[in-house]
């Protein structure tokens, strides 16, 4: 590729920042951006998003089913502190598992290699969903690595047929679309969000044009049949096994609640029996809070980071 595409490519990429500047009121120049990779063993590599490049990250953010690193972009213009974003397997630019098998524990191995080549002092990991789940198994595999813990709407007790079976239907449901438009209006529809500018600049960055014209979402799980993530077992509850990685933790966890989000108030409330030195906060919004709320929860990880 020519120097001259390279830049275009990466013009297109980042055409968003601005505007995300704007929406969280932020005044001060943008922060240099850069995509990175890391290899991962299999042939694979994992993408990521390194926010002011020049000094060590201080957090790393894990997004859910479905998303990429750019949905934590207007938060992070908002807290404006040294970060890495990374793109969990199968989801942005980094590559696809073979297996197509998803799960925490698979995904927490390349996030730590991820963290040991581009982390040279322990961070803040926060996690999304999936990516909260896979932030706890890093924590307790990697404790050197972590500073501390946010994990953002979600618990081991979640059972994804009875509280996420709407972010399952949303991504497969329906594999390709004929414009943005339609892919909004259906994200509307399901309760992923209400703003249509945050909506279409989610979409936008996270679905590709195929070559009869249609769109389809570029990561791996819209074009998988069976559960979400891929090779998680029927059990009801296949994620408790990490209720004991999380109580092997001696670093500060926090567990982000969004109001009309997956963690239901029993959800919660279990969480805090499981945890009790651990921090609980709600924020208004669904479950996406980085893209609905990016303000808010930037507010909430600006707390955690100033003793």
């Amino acid at each position: 590729m020519s120097n001259e595409a390279t830049d275009s490519a990466t013009t297109a990429e980042f055409r968003f920042l601005e505007g995300d500047a704007a929406r969280v009121g932020r005044t001060a120049p943008l922060p240099a951006v850069e995509r990175v990779w890391t290899s991962v063993g299999d042939g694979r590599r994992v993408s990521a998003l390194r926010f002011a490049p020049q000094n060590p990250p201080q957090l790393v953010t894990l997004h859910g089913v479905g998303l990429n690193a750019h949905s934590f972009d207007p938060m992070l213009l908002a807290l404006d502190v040294p970060a890495l974003s990374i793109d969990l397997p199968g989801h942005g630019r980094s590559d696809w598992r073979e297996d197509a098998d998803y799960r925490p524990d698979h995904l927490a191995v390349d996030v730590v290699t991820t963290l040991e080549a581009l982390c040279s002092q322990p961070v803040t990991l926060l996690g999304h969903s999936l990516g909260g789940l896979t932030a706890s198994l890093v924590a307790a595999a990697r404790p050197e690595l972590v500073s501390q813990l946010i994990v953002v709407d979600i618990t081991p007790g979640i059972s994804p047929s009875r509280d996420a079976g709407s972010v399952t239907e949303f991504i497969t449901g329906q594999r390709d679309y004929g414009s943005v438009e339609e892919i909004v209006d259906r994200a509307i529809q399901f309760g992923i969000g209400s703003d249509r500018a945050a909506l279409t600049r989610g979409v936008s960055l996270n679905t590709r044009q195929r070559a009869d014209g249609r769109l389809e979402w570029t990561h791996h799980f819209a074009h998988l049949e069976g559960p979400l993530p891929a090779g998680a077992a029927d059990d009801p509850q296949p994620y408790a096994p990490i209720w004991a990685s999380l109580q092997s933790l001696d670093v500060p966890v926090t567990l982000v609640q969004a109001s009309a989000g997956v963690v239901s108030e029993e959800l919660a409330a279990e969480w805090q029996d499981q945890l009790p030195d651990s921090s609980i906060i709600t924020i208004d919004g669904p479950h996406n809070l980085h893209e609905a709320t990016p303000r808010e929860l930037a507010d909430v990880v600006r707390r955690t980071l100033t003793p």
